[in-house]
């Protein structure tokens, strides 16, 4: 098994990988105790039948760069491929600005072939490779060395078995004419936005029963202060304080240390130090928002005058639709967007790009009352009303 710890050990394989159509690519990585995922590990492989093409980098070993990987990522001319990629891109992105293009993921691939929703990899490596998988060291600690065989050996299978998968729906995705679905799917996993938290969007990931702006202010400058505080030192936002903790002290708007000290929810970390003074102060800074640069939750939908019976009629054509097509319904359109459809909405993913052509042209004319739905045996069959 061939493992990588040098820089030009890397930049030798990456050099012959680059003679390819494609490299299959995954990640072992750390995040409990960090803000940002620990690189632990990187493998590799090229198209072949066996392990020989196959590698395993170790990015822990000083001295190592990751920049002929990063050349081989920008080459357009070989497809990268992962498997739910989203965490893999992160941690590339955070390192070094760079996504690799063109990019593949078989996860989105499989749902648009009809594999299901958020497929996962050792049912794909089963039923397309036909293939057991040893998930005995899927939960371990990737950066302690030295790595056991059995770790090496999982680790390389999560590369080599994805061959066969991408070759399979790539093909799939070749003879159907949907590989356009995929590239539109993919915009958003290389985009930066994806990554990139502003601290002052924070608060809109902190669920709230209250859409109070004077409340909202405060929980905004809370958690951008968490925020801030998380990534300069690398901790998880949930070891400064966690989000019950930030409700109860946006309710309670503490304002010296000993009203701090009555909290119920927050550790006692959060009492004292640079926590506690930042608390104070993100507290301080909410109560004295002006009323103009308060948060403005999105109300938009909050009164949409649902039609309940067209709302049910377009679930009943997105499980018809989604069924003949092969396609996972939640990829298509979720419960709340067909309540938006039926609400007059029509700034809704499932009405634009790939969506449309599956689902939305046909939601459109149903809302419309160009197009009727009948029963025919088990099946739900569209019938035109335009003549």
């Amino acid at each position: 098994m061939k493992t990588i710890t040098t820089t030009q050990a890397l930049e030798e394989f990456c050099t012959q990988a680059a003679q390819f159509d494609y490299v299959t690519v995954d990640t072992e990585f750390l995040r409990e105790r960090t803000y940002y995922s620990k690189l632990c590990l990187i493998q590799l492989a090229m198209p072949g039948e066996d392990d020989s093409t196959g590698c395993i980098v170790d990015p822990l070993v000083p001295g190592l760069s990751l920049e002929p990987l990063y050349a081989l990522f920008r080459d357009t001319s070989v497809v990268k491929v992962f498997h739910a990629a989203r965490q893999d891109l992160e941690i590339f992105y955070v390192d070094a600005e760079v996504f690799p293009e063109p990019l593949f993921d078989t996860q989105v691939a499989a749902m648009v072939c009809g594999f299901g929703e958020q497929v996962g990899y050792e049912t794909l490596v089963r039923r397309i490779a036909k293939q057991p998988l040893d998930k005995t060291s899927r939960f371990t600690d990737w950066s302690r060395r030295p790595l056991t065989d059995a770790q090496m050996k999982y680790a390389l299978a999560d590369v080599t078995h994805l061959r066969d998968v991408y070759e399979f729906l790539a093909e799939k995705l070749e003879e159907t004419g949907r590989s356009r679905w995929v590239r539109e799917e993919l915009t958003v996993l290389t985009s930066p936005e994806t990554y990139i938290i502003p601290p002052m969007d924070a608060w809109r990931r902190v669920k709230t029963r209250t859409n109070s702006p004077k409340f909202l202010a405060v929980v905004r400058e809370l958690a951008a202060f968490r925020e801030i505080y998380a990534q300069e030192r690398n901790v998880p936002r949930n070891r400064v304080f966690k989000d019950d903790a930030l409700i109860e002290l946006a309710s309670n708007k503490p304002k010296t240390q000993e009203e701090l000290g009555r909290s119920r929810l927050l550790l006692r970390e959060g009492r004292r130090g640079d926590v506690a003074d930042g608390i104070l102060q993100a507290v301080q800074r909410g109560v004295e928002c002006p009323q103009q640069d308060m948060p403005k939750p999105d109300r938009s939908r909050d009164k949409l005058q649902v039609n309940p019976a067209l709302a049910d009629l377009l679930r009943v054509l997105l499980k018809a639709k989604t069924e003949s097509a092969g396609v996972a319904a939640k990829l298509i359109a979720p419960a709340a967007d067909l309540d938006a459809i039926a609400a007059g909405l029509r700034d809704v993913p499932a009405l634009n790009g790939w969506r449309r052509e599956v689902f939305g042209e046909d939601a459109l004319r149903l809302c419309e009352g160009k197009i009727a739905l009948a029963a025919e045996g088990a099946n739900v069959r569209i019938v035109n009303l335009d003549a």
